[in-house]
């Protein structure tokens, strides 16, 4: 067992015998005398427990409780693993957005790394061995995703203004936040649009103003918010969902076979070892872009809309390099 585990067994055997000899904290710890020592001492330094060595009764027991701190083992305590897992999940969450969790986890972080302690590892060392590229992450307001995330927590409608680059134009809308999406290196809010009544989908770096509001956030259903977001392809939604298949060459199907691009996609490999890839799309704009980074390794097979759409695109490039 960890120490951990040691410290909460030390409490229930002192608390079910009354007196413990040395002798039987050892037997049923299994640790020689030099551990059971530093155990009962931090036990006694920082977590005010009350130990004593009764001489009399010739062993060791709970003094009777007194003035001074009250003595209590925290509610929670993890595995070294576990609390390596959970150090790990907080770092990449940290890289991914700082703001969001920090004051939320504090005291969670705090007892984790006292835990981890205890094993002889500290949390900075090991946060230096885990390193997140965020290639294509786009720059954006911090205050203003505190104020997003704390207006989703608290169920708030904002007033919000937002830059559309599609569009290049300024709009403010009311919305209510269903959620933030983290979405290849970027952070979206999901949201019911007052203005337009309808789910929307805003890019967090685009928005260049937050308002809390008093109103309480509209509430949409969890199923209507996969409808509109997360049954079509990619970040762009839309109610028309088509179907794509594609054929990546055999080199290609190396990677591509092990990669998810939709949760319902469907594949399958032909007698020559190509990949065959089937989709659902609504928007074709993202799809186009993967389907073009692969280069000559993938064909689209259809429909026959976003083949042409593919092969317009690639006519268009050929023109920036042709003599």
């Amino acid at each position: 067992m960890n120490r951990s585990e040691r410290f909460y067994r030390i409490d229930q055997l002192l608390t079910a015998r009354k007196v413990v000899t040395r002798q039987e904290l050892l037997d049923e710890l299994e640790i020689s005398w030099a551990t059971l020592k530093r155990d009962l001492a931090f036990l006694k330094d920082r977590f005010n427990a009350p130990i004593i060595h009764d001489r009399d009764a010739g062993g060791y027991r709970f003094a009777e409780p007194g003035v001074g701190p009250s003595y209590e083992l925290p509610g929670l305590w993890f595995s070294a693993d576990e609390t390596y897992a959970l150090l790990t999940m907080h770092r990449l969450l940290s890289d991914l957005e700082p703001r969001l969790l920090a004051p939320h986890v504090a005291p969670l972080l705090s007892r984790l790394e006292s835990i981890l302690g205890q094993e002889g590892q500290r949390f900075d060392e090991i946060a230096q061995r885990i390193h997140l590229a965020r290639i294509g992450h786009r720059f954006k307001d911090a205050e203003h995703f505190s104020e997003l995330s704390r207006a989703l927590l608290q169920r708030r409608q904002v007033r919000i203004t937002h830059y559309s680059r599609e569009r290049d134009e300024h709009t403010a809308r009311t919305v209510s936040p269903q959620r933030l999406t983290f979405y290849r290196n970027n952070w979206y809010l999901e949201a019911w649009c007052h203005e337009r009544e309808a789910l929307r989908r805003f890019s967090v770096d685009a928005i260049e103003s937050v308002q809390e509001l008093e109103a309480r956030a509209t509430e949409v259903p969890p199923e209507a918010l996969e409808a509109a977001f997360s049954s079509s392809y990619g970040i762009y939604g839309g109610s028309v969902v088509r179907r794509a298949e594609l054929r990546f060459s055999p080199r290609a199907a190396r990677w591509v076979a092990r990669e998810e691009w939709h949760p319902n996609q469907i594949g399958t490999f032909d007698s020559e070892g190509h990949y065959r890839l089937t989709l659902p799309y609504a928007d074709p704009t993202e799809l186009v872009m993967d389907i073009l980074r692969h280069g000559h390794h993938v064909e689209v097979l259809a429909p026959e809309a976003l083949r042409v759409q593919v092969r317009d695109e690639i006519a268009r490039m050929a023109r920036h390099y042709s003599e």
